[in-house]
């Protein structure tokens, strides 16, 4: 990776991790940031790329973030560690792809927590991030979790026999992470973890029947819709978040003026993926249709089956889990819920 700065700066965000040079810079100094992301520009990466020229537009282009994809700097799977020893930029870090090194952040991607919309998606991401508890651990691996870049909810997508059922997903070999691998294991199903990148493959071989992803979007970014012969709407199972982090060394030395940007941006990043989110679903559910997948709509007698078997014995878990490694599960899950109940209401 290249880390260049015209003058005393250089720095990688985790979306960046990175190196910093010895001493502050000033605001009125170029600063040029290297950020990774895994796939090519889609709807995820509205909320870099807004970041990117946010950031740009309001230093006059002193601050600059030059944006790369297709893991061209990192792997997916070693992005924690990159940023902690400052070795090179990365993509958007998933806890769940490595929740041992970071146990915590992961909380999000509890299953059927009560979220309305994509706007109470990423509040509730973005509040959790900053609890104590999450910073304090990212301070362990030398990161800063700066803003949250969240998925929306997941659904299905697969070949094979359709799940109309509850039954019909045992023994069905699914990728789902975090919680909602949790909470498919509940139902029978046999969850597995494949990064994003890998899942056409996966889905292609028959190593997996079914992948679980961002509706719609990240279906027909990964082209799963070509291979597909099914896909769920409606389930609302839950969703994957991920966390920019930054170099905690990098982000320090950065000129007050510039973490000022970063901040002002954040709001505009995160409404400008939603509305591109959006966008997505009115251009794909047709195409979905067009290609004549079947669409698996359960009742919401169904649904509350799932949340019955699979959401309260996941939660429980989680927390107990989480106070075995010393961390205060239950508060942990509280926050959550008030958080997902506070945004949804829209208060």
């Amino acid at each position: 990776m290249s880390l260049r700065s015209p003058t005393t700066l250089a720095a990688a965000l985790a979306l960046a991790g990175g190196l910093a040079a010895a001493g502050p810079a000033s605001a009125q100094q170029s600063v040029q940031w290297e950020l990774s992301v895994w796939g090519p520009p889609r709807a995820y990466t509205k909320s870099v790329e807004t970041l990117a020229s946010e950031v740009e537009r309001k230093s006059d282009g002193k601050f600059k973030i030059r944006i790369h994809y297709g893991e061209a700097i990192s792997p997916a799977k070693e992005n924690l560690d990159g940023v902690k020893t400052g070795a090179f930029g990365a993509p958007p870090m998933p806890p769940s792809y490595h929740p041992g090194k970071n146990p915590a952040p992961p909380g999000p991607d509890l299953p059927f927590l009560p979220l309305k919309d994509m706007d109470a998606v990423y509040r509730t991401q973005d509040a959790y991030l900053h609890h104590p508890v999450v910073v304090a651990e990212m301070k362990r691996w030398n990161a800063v979790p700066f803003m949250a870049t969240p998925l929306p909810q997941y659904e299905f997508m697969g070949v094979g026999n359709p799940p109309r059922t509850l039954e019909d997903w045992k023994g069905m070999r699914v990728r789902a992470l975090g919680g909602l691998g949790d909470a498919m294991r509940e139902i029978g199903a046999v969850p597995t973890t494949v990064p994003a990148p890998e899942v056409y493959t996966a889905l292609e071989r028959g190593t997996i029947n079914a992948a679980s992803a961002g509706f719609t979007y990240m279906h027909a970014a990964y082209r799963l819709h070509e291979i597909s012969k099914w896909y769920t709407d409606g389930l609302a199972p839950g969703t994957i978040g991920c966390i920019v982090i930054v170099n905690r060394d990098a982000y320090e030395r950065l000129p007050a003026e510039y973490r000022t940007m970063l901040d002002e941006a954040r709001p505009v990043a995160y409404e400008k993926m939603r509305d591109a989110y959006l966008e997505a679903d009115a251009k794909n559910v047709p195409l979905f249709q067009q290609m004549g997948m079947e669409r698996i709509t359960y009742t919401p007698e169904q649904r509350a089956q799932f949340e019955e078997r699979a959401a309260k014995p996941v939660w429980d878990k989680w927390v107990a889990e989480m106070n075995s490694k010393k961390l205060p599960g239950q508060e942990l899950l509280d926050f959550i819920l008030a958080e997902a109940r506070k945004a949804s209401s829209g208060s």
